[in-house]
């Protein structure tokens, strides 16, 4: 009989060294940068962030200028750019009131990168289901793996994903730690953002298929960063941030 609550954090701190990387990253040999999107980031707020082309120059920029593969940030980070679309001025999938509280605060890792990255499975697991999230500002294309660690179950979420990945999987499809299994998408497939990873660890995903909420209020913010915990704790990359 599994025990009902567990700290999915403190399980994933245990397991921490042996997940499989999720993108190739060689530290000694590549480098990676930290990427801020709150109000502090004065210089994103001079950029249109809602025309793709202004937005991807800038996140090229960055990356060029810092000679740096990688992009990283945003877990728990209270962000201003999801003012560039109004899927975040309600809850997730609902149309409120203009008066309700926006979503800002993020629940992921971003990694960004060219498209095209290749993004490979961390442990082994299963499809659990996959989706077209094609609204401006979404995750575009998504896929979720469901896990399971010392008999416990768990998620990963992955958007921002080429289409073509969805093409040649099936719910329940067994996906090996280490297996290329998605690409960085282009712009077009991945929600209308530069080419980044959007990675994820879930708790309990109730009955939700293809999509969880990667952004939630501020004041759900206790609930939902439990149910989702740092997914640097799979990741282990900003310990390597230049």
């Amino acid at each position: 009989m599994f025990p009902p609550e567990y700290n999915l954090a403190e399980l994933l701190k245990k397991y921490s060294k042996s997940f499989h990387a999720v993108v190739q990253f060689t530290p000694n040999k590549k480098k990676l940068i930290p990427f801020d999107f709150t109000a502090n980031n004065k210089k994103l707020g001079e950029i249109n962030v809602a025309n793709i082309e202004d937005f991807c120059a800038y996140i090229n920029a960055l990356l060029e200028e810092a000679n740096a593969s990688f992009g990283i940030g945003g877990y728990n980070e209270l962000r201003t750019v999801y003012s560039m679309s109004s899927l975040f001025d309600s809850n997730a999938g609902k149309i409120v009131a203009e008066a309700s509280e926006p979503r800002r605060l993020h629940l992921g890792l971003d990694i960004w990168g060219k498209a095209g990255t290749e993004i490979y499975a961390p442990m082994t697991g299963t499809v659990h289901s996959f989706a077209f999230n094609n609204n401006f500002g979404d995750y575009g294309a998504t896929i979720i793996l469901k896990h399971e660690l010392e008999y416990f179950s768990f998620y990963t979420l992955y958007g921002h994903l080429s289409l073509h990945d969805l093409n040649i999987l099936k719910e329940g499809d067994l996906i090996i730690k280490g297996q290329l299994f998605a690409h960085f998408g282009r712009p077009e497939e991945n929600g209308h953002w530069p080419p980044h990873l959007h990675f994820q660890v879930i708790k309990n995903i109730g009955m939700l298929k293809g999509d969880y909420p990667g952004v939630c209020k501020f004041s759900e913010k206790e609930s939902y960063l439990s149910n989702s915990p740092d997914p640097d704790l799979i990741a282990n990359m900003n310990n390597f941030i230049c």
